[in-house]
This record gives structure tokens, sequence and C-alpha cells, in this order.
């Protein structure tokens, strides 16, 4: 199966409210980055034991680790989890930014140095999120 087909399928799966409010922002998402590269991790390592939730990667950027090795991974992501949604903003220099800027605005939700999560999306400012997201995008350099 192909990734929008993985994508679809996992969507699919949710129950409501999860399910609609995962394809709204699926389609926000692709509205922020049209063009984007699309990604479905489906949560499980090598020998196929699960270390995380599925999720859905939008866009690309290179991960720089410490010790000089590369890796390409997307810059926005989002997954189910038990209590809701999180939404990943991946590749931020400054880990206390989501926070600072958006974190009193956003509403109902819990917000880390790359995590927004919250139970369902009437719960949140939807502007605030999509500027949270559009941040991340243009922070890591390219939208795509």
């Amino acid at each position: 199966m192909n990734v929008q087909g993985q994508i679809k399928e996992y969507i699919a799966s949710q129950p409501e409210p999860k399910r609609s409010d995962m394809q709204a922002l699926h389609r926000i998402i692709l509205q922020v980055m049209p063009a984007c590269k699309l990604w479905f991790l489906d949560g499980k390592d090598s020998e196929s034991k699960t270390v995380s939730n599925p999720n859905i990667g939008y866009g690309q950027y290179t991960i720089k680790y410490t010790d000089g090795k590369t890796k390409e991974f997307y810059q926005i992501g989002i997954s189910a989890n038990k209590t809701g949604i999180s939404v990943y903003i991946l590749g931020l220099d400054d880990k206390t930014y989501l926070v600072k800027t958006y974190g009193e605005k956003i509403g109902k939700a819990s917000v880390t140095g790359y995590c927004i999560k919250f139970k369902t999306l009437k719960n949140i400012n939807i502007e605030v999120l999509e500027a949270a997201m559009r941040y991340g995008v243009e922070a890591t350099g390219k939208i795509n």
C-alpha cells in the first residue's frame, strides 16, 4: 500500500470524533504545505515491535546529530494518542519558542518544545495551531 493509502486507512481506523479531527488536521496541513512529501510511520521498529504511536508526517528536513550523522525526516507530524491528538513541530532550535509564543493563545492544549497535544480540535484555536506549524516549517528553511 502506498503512503496516501496508509494515511487514509490510519485516519479511518480512529474512533469519532478523533477521526474527523485527524481528517481536518490533514487538510489544514496540506493547505499550509501543499506540495509536501508525505510520510507514514507505523510505530514499529526493525523487529516489528511497537515503539510509538503511528504517525503521519509532512515535509522534509535534515536532522543533524551531534556525532555528525544526518537523517531525513518530516517537519510536521500528527498522531492519535490515548487522550487525543499530538502535533509535532520538528527542527526548532529554540525549545522554548512554541510554549512562549503559542502556549497562552492556543487554548486547552499541552505545549512542549516540539509538541502540541490536545483532546479535540474544538478545544484549541486552529488559527494559532496553523501559525505554529507555519513557523516550524519556515524555521527549518523550506516549505515542501
